[in-house]
């Protein structure tokens, strides 16, 4: 999935060793665009982005997956992301019908009229 948004916190880095070695976790806040803004919490595992990009109120594109798993009892769910680049504030925006680039956009339509005789040209 793909997330843009804006960096509000970095949380501490934690660190610890597991059995299959050393391991690292960053953790992100930011804040998603809208009426009506959402703060979601990202994990970063290891290596996957530069803490040069981590940079307080900049806007972030953000690719992640989620995942949810069981522990006794109880459901957590945790967003973690395999890539976070810059955002370019200059690039146009995605319009809102979720079409891409890639993906050409409807025609407009165009408006129904009568004839001149108040008689429309359907056939039935």
């Amino acid at each position: 999935m793909e997330l843009k948004a804006k960096l509000t916190q970095v949380l501490p880095l934690q660190t610890g060793e597991g059995r299959n070695g050393m391991w690292k976790r960053q953790e992100i806040i930011v804040e998603t665009e809208g009426q009506y803004p959402r703060k979601v919490c990202i994990s970063i595992w290891g290596d996957k982005v530069s803490p040069s990009v981590l940079v307080v109120d900049s806007m972030l594109n953000i690719f992640f997956d989620i995942e949810s798993r069981e522990f006794n009892g109880r459901w957590y769910t945790d967003l973690r992301a395999w890539k976070i680049d810059p955002a370019d504030e200059n690039a146009p925006t995605a319009p809102a019908t979720g079409a891409t680039a890639s993906q050409p956009q409807a025609p407009e339509a165009t408006p129904f009229t009568a004839d001149e005789e108040g008689k429309d040209d359907l056939p039935f």
